[in-house]
């Protein structure tokens, strides 16, 4: 496999990332009604793209991931995170997590939330996010999603988190991850 490249995101990639978040979300095994249900809240608009910092993982031209980050410092919201599911498990994931705590540090924020796919959690809880509650899902009535936190105070030089009491040892291959929805 190629250099993983990550670039800002562009407005005509919309539809691309939005189907992107919808194979992915698949990942998970959730049958086709449900991932119809969670179609519009996974659809990027243009306008996200452009307003919301959105990151883009290349690999060889392909698009293979991204996040989005929004918020206004000291608090910052990881509203997407998601990886191809072929390259799942590849350290797209991390990377795009790594790239996305540096990015909230240099613009000052002190503190990142997401609402995290049950199945990704585990992987947010490897990188260092600690469970803060619940929330509604914002597509499937009834349902309730992980709200996770992550302290960006802890972030070293090269965008590592440093050791926080709670942490849970390793990152999973869980590298395709959602951060909202569902």
């Amino acid at each position: 496999m190629g250099t993983l490249q990550l670039r800002a995101g562009r407005r005509h990639e919309a539809r691309l990332l939005s189907d992107l978040a919808l194979r992915s979300k698949g990942h998970w095994g959730y049958d086709q009604a449900f991932l119809d249900a969670c179609r519009a809240e996974l659809t990027l608009t243009p306008e996200q793209v452009e307003h919301q910092r959105v990151t883009v993982a290349e690999r060889d031209g392909r698009v293979v991931g991204f996040y989005a980050l929004t918020g206004q410092p000291p608090n910052g919201v990881l509203e997407d995170l998601f990886v191809e599911p072929d390259h799942i498990g590849t350290g797209v994931g991390r990377d795009l997590w790594q790239h996305a705590v540096e990015v909230a540090a240099s613009l000052g924020f002190q503190r990142l939330t997401l609402d995290a796919d049950p199945g990704a959690e585990p992987f947010y809880l490897a990188m260092g996010a600690h469970r803060c509650g619940l929330v509604p899902s914002g597509s499937i009535p009834g349902r309730a999603i992980p709200r996770l936190e992550y302290d960006i105070s802890r972030v070293q030089p090269g965008g590592r988190p440093g050791p926080q009491q709670g942490d849970r040892g390793q990152a999973s291959d869980l590298q395709r991850v959602r951060s909202r929805h569902g």
